[in-house]
């Protein structure tokens, strides 16, 4: 089991920056893929960037590509996710990810967090 704590989240303006971090805890010896998905109010819940267990694959949603980045510290046991240039439509709650396969899908991944607020304010 792998348990996920995110952190960072909060209400911004647009054109501002947050850094959202998730924790892991547990069986944090096996190698672990992490992604960071959203969910706004009465969409489903949708992919937005991912990373691989050594760090040296990344993948991110179109609508965020070049303005988020995801990162790793596995001697952190932290996955995270910043965020720049953000928009109003970027407002969700994010949630974090893990699973032993790399995935850009909500189906690939079998660890969840429970999830952090972002606001961003026009």
């Amino acid at each position: 089991q792998v348990q996920l704590v995110e952190s960072g989240g909060g209400s911004v303006q647009a054109g501002g920056s947050l850094k959202l971090s998730c924790a892991s805890s547990g069986r944090t010896f096996s190698p672990y893929a992490k992604g960071w998905f959203r969910q706004a109010p009465g969409k489903e819940r949708e992919f937005v960037a991912a990373i691989s267990w050594r760090g040296d694959r990344s993948d991110y949603a179109g609508s965020v590509k070049g303005r988020f980045t995801i990162s790793r510290d596995n001697a952190k046991n932290t996955v995270y996710l910043q965020m720049n240039s953000l928009k109003p439509e970027d407002t969700a709650v994010y949630y974090c990810a893990a699973d032993p396969r790399y995935g850009v899908v909500t189906t690939a991944y079998s660890y969840w967090g429970q999830g952090t607020q972002v606001t961003v304010s026009s």
